[in-house]
């Protein structure tokens, strides 16, 4: 019989267990051990450590047992003490407030905008990296004290869970989350009633949604929910599943992200008093409406939209974390348009300027397209990519949006993803650095808050943006003294709770897929504890190459088998629900897994959560990744597993690419060149891994000293965690975004009054209008120093140049000299820019002259070429509007014999 209606009943806490509410209720406990050992105390039984649940669990508890615990005095004075852990977690000062005590400009409050957060397992708003990536921010910004209030979608179904049939097809099933069951509070108005969010679509029709707040720590988490009783049943399936629906349904879930997204931060403002945000964060391109939202806003207040949208791009920051085109959200653009016509969301912003902000007018792209990616980098001053090789793959990919530019200038930078180290790192991990350096100072090591001793700087990103980069801090090169026995100890037996998690996990997929009791007896026998384990997990695009392991199924089953060096591993993963092909590799795996010769030494685990990865990551020897380079935009799981002692073995894609050195791991060599068709590719680079694996990998593990210890494998491990850990936490990552992005971002806004937000539109507007006259004309070089066709290194060029201004004042451009070494077709690489100055008078035909000096610096085939660009106070880099004037046939230019001149 089916209940006609649906409700919680929520337990009654005897007064002195009142603050255990309150511990539930913030998520801090998903990454603080004392609060989870807190929970577990009060029902072990209850407590499951791989799905842990306080708000769950406290409604499952026993009345009898709160009553126990209520007169437990020993229970009562712990809890006195975690909690008021977390009150001074909560009100203390922290990184950003000691900042902002030096005098260090930064924004009051910063807007983070995801489709997705992986914050615990307890709350299932996530389907894998983009997710799990946007939750460690919010944790991190947490620890170090950043003003952020996060901004989501609340989907009543999550993502999927997964399952397999009997003969390995991935299968879907989508439960129901009821949000009084999760640890979620409604945002209510003063009076009481539930708060609001509304949307106005086409034909007179309405979008509503409630906003639940979860609380990260420090970090406000808002989620809208569509599922209300205002919406009519179509309206109310708009946040059903993640990543569900047809276009049009995706089309409103990112409106209801993006522009319900900033209605529902204006609420919680006004109702808690809480700063406005001065930044607003996009993490992809989902939410890219939020600025639409923005503009809207600023034109109720008298703007003009050329003027509002300055204001918004100023303060704004775009992160993309895809590789490829196909990877971005389009939409018609009719179909956009429909949604945004007299009739629908943003009266007063015309729908043809909203359409140019994410049409595919580019070369290359699809006019009829419109592209959200596209548009977040039109809506932000400010981009990144999520390593330093993905910074210079979105350089490439979107250099279109900046003609005439090298794909090496356009203005994405590049931050590194992190991980949050107290999330990922095993607490046997964690209580070895608690024993060997104290409790405090193994927390901030692993918060990230502290400074490196010695940190380099790169450049990376736009025109040369300085990425910071730590060095190892002191409290990280204590790990140095931990002795060889202890680190060995510990990896066997983290290896051990992953062999009993495996066959836990197995035997209850075997059962899901109809087998019996009596037909599992193996199970007790699958991983060994002294055997070498790898591990793969991950979401299965065909990229990542779930199936690159089998390409020599025999070669494959000789690693696993060998006598004396074997090879255990354990694989886990979903395909998106449309991808059969993702689903087709998940079944190949299986059924080789299921091989009974095999079954005992790799498994393929359904249903890859964050409560599976929380035991993998530490329970593994070796990570593998093995996507096709460079398609891989970070890969943070490599990170977690290296922050607990795992090496990785990798292709060099992503943050691998970049930290990469033989203490860590190990390279998979690549066939980017070589390989003229994927099919080669693959093989390639499959017979790379077995051969890594046989010949270096395998031995050194099971090399032995005189003391029974892997010597030359555990010193790879410490330098693991001494060199790399400090690289790859999470709090370095926000830092770098507060100090590279949102500082600068947020100083950008305030310095844009409306009436300098009118001025710096205007002045673009006349800028594009004057710039088909912009032109570079004669360029003059000292003839003494160019000699048939070689100069002397150390010598300098004197260059005069004439410059056509097309009406426009010597102030409103920067005339530069770009030089460096040249290929066999007169391009520069390498390139250096050297300012030239107005000369004080005008050259022939009308045109300004300027001159400067160019320093020939380097050694072999060297040219230099003149361009004009655009230069006003309030732009964040030269290339910000696109244009550029170089040398032309049509701009009568001389130069020729100028470019290639040879040093020596």
């Amino acid at each position: 019989m089916k209940a006609i209606r649906r409700f919680t009943v929520r337990p009654v806490l005897p007064e002195p267990l009142q603050p255990l509410s309150d511990l539930a209720r913030n998520l801090r406990w998903s990454w603080h051990t004392e609060t989870q050992r807190l929970f577990q105390a009060a029902d072990p039984e209850g407590w499951r450590p791989a799905d842990a649940d306080p708000v769950r669990l406290l409604g499952a508890v026993s009345a009898g047992r709160l009553a126990e615990l209520a007169a437990d005095q020993h229970f009562l004075r712990r809890l006195t003490e975690v909690s008021e852990d977390l009150r001074a977690y909560l009100d203390g000062p922290r990184w950003y407030q000691d900042q902002l005590a030096k005098g260090t400009e930064l924004p009051a409050a910063v807007a983070y905008f995801s489709p997705e957060f992986g914050v615990t397992a307890a709350l299932p708003q996530y389907s894998g990296g983009l997710g799990i990536l946007a939750g460690d921010h919010l944790k991190a910004a947490s620890d170090l004290g950043v003003p952020l209030i996060g901004v989501g979608l609340l989907y009543r179904h999550g993502y999927f869970r997964q399952s397999l049939s009997r003969d390995g097809w991935q299968q879907e099933h989508y439960p129901v989350l009821d949000p009084h069951e999760l640890p979620l509070t409604l945002l209510r108005e003063t009076d009481g009633t539930p708060s609001r969010v509304v949307l106005a679509l086409p034909g007179g029709r309405s979008l509503y949604a409630a906003v639940w707040q979860a609380q990260v720590g420090r970090v406000p988490l808002l989620l809208l929910d569509s599922d209300v009783e205002e919406n009519a049943p179509g309206e109310r399936e708009v946040t059903d599943r993640l990543y569900g629906g047809g276009s049009d349904h995706r089309l409103l879930q990112e409106m209801l992200l993006g522009i319900g997204g900033v209605r529902a931060v204006r609420t919680y403002c006004r109702l808690t008093g809480h700063p406005a945000p001065e930044v607003f964060h996009t993490n992809e391109g989902h939410a890219g409406f939020l600025g639409l939202e923005r503009i809207r806003e600023l034109t109720e207040t008298g703007l003009g939209f050329d003027a509002a949208l300055e204001t918004v791009r100023a303060g704004a920051v775009f992160t993309t974390h895809t590789p490829v085109p196909a990877g971005m959200d389009r939409f018609e653009s009719q179909l956009v348009a429909r949604h945004f016509a007299d009739d629908g969301e943003l009266p007063g912003v015309d729908v043809e300027r909203i359409l140019d902000l994410g049409t595919e007018t580019y070369p290359g792209g699809e006019p009829g397209l419109f592209n959200m990616a596209v548009m977040g980098l039109r809506l932000a001053q400010r981009a990144n990519g999520v390593s330093t090789l993905h910074g210079a793959v979105s350089r490439e990919m979107f250099s279109g949006l900046w003609p005439g530019f090298d794909a090496t200038e356009v203005p994405i930078t590049s931050v590194t993803n992190g991980v949050h180290a107290p999330t990922w790192v095993a607490p046997e991990v964690l209580g070895l650095g608690a024993r060997m350096f104290g409790a405090k100072r193994a927390d901030k090591a692993l918060a990230g808050a502290e400074v490196a001793e010695a940190g380099g700087a790169e450049a990376g990103g736009a025109a040369g943006a300085d990425l910071a980069r730590p060095g190892t801090p002191r409290r990280w090169d204590a790990v140095t003294t931990v002795p060889d026995r202890e680190i060995w100890d510990l990896r066997r037996a983290l290896r051990g709770q992953l062999v009993t998690e495996v066959r836990k996990r197995l035997y209850a997929s075997w059962r899901r897929r109809g087998a019996g009791t009596a037909e599992l007896g193996w199970i007790d026998g699958v991983l060994d504890p002294d055997v070498l384990t790898i591990g793969f997990a991950r979401r299965v695009p065909s990229y990542k190459r779930l199936t690159l392991m089998l390409h020599d199924p025999d070669r494959l089953r000789a690693l696993l088998l060998h006598p004396t060096r074997p090879v255990q591993i354990v694989v886990a993963g979903k395909a998106h629900p449309a991808d059969d092909g993702g689903k087709r590799l998940i079944q190949e795996l299986v059924r080789f897994a299921d091989d009974p010769r095999v079954r005992h030494r790799v498994v393929f685990l359904p249903d890859y959560g964050m409560g599976m990865a929380q035991k993998l990551y530490p329970g593994c020897d070796v990570w593998l990744n093995n996507p096709l380079r460079p398609l891989e935009a970070c890969g943070t799981s490599g990170m977690k597993a290296a922050l607990n002692g795992c090496l990785n073995l990798s292709v060099r894609d992503g943050w691998w690419d970049e930290w990469f050195e033989p203490d860590f791991g190990w390279a998979i060599p690549t066939a980017d060149g070589s390989a003229t068709d994927e099919e080669r590719r693959d093989e390639l680079e499959a017979g790379a891994l077995y051969a890594l694996l046989e010949d270096r990998v395998a031995p050194r593990f099971y090399d032995r000293g005189a003391e029974g210890l892997p010597e030359r494998w555990i010193e790879m491990v410490r330098r693991t965690l001494v060199t790399l850990g400090p690289k790859v936490l999470a709090g370095r990552m926000v830092r770098e975004y507060v100090e590279r992005l949102y500082a600068p971002a947020a100083l950008a806004r305030r310095q844009l009054t409306p009436a300098a937000a009118r001025e710096l539109a205007d002045w673009k507007a006349k800028v594009r209008a004057a710039w088909p006259q912009v032109a570079v004309g004669h360029v003059e070089a000292s003839a003494d120093t160019v000699v048939g066709g070689s100069a002397e290194l150390g010598s300098t060029l004197a260059l005069r140049v004439r410059i056509a201004l097309g009406g426009l004042d010597p102030d409103d451009v920067e005339v530069q000299a770009v030089a460096g070494r040249v290929d066999t077709s007169d391009a520069i690489a390498e390139a250096q820019t050297y300012p030239l100055k107005p000369a004080g008078g005008h050259g022939l035909e009308d045109r300004q002259l300027y001159e400067g000096p160019l320093a020939l610096d380097r050694t072999g085939p060297y040219g230099y070429t003149v361009r004009v660009l655009p230069s006003h106070p309030l732009l964040a880099s030269g290339a910000e509007l696109g244009l550029v004037a170089v040398p032309g046939e049509t701009t009568g230019a001389d130069t020729a014999g100028d470019a290639g001149v040879l040093l020596r």
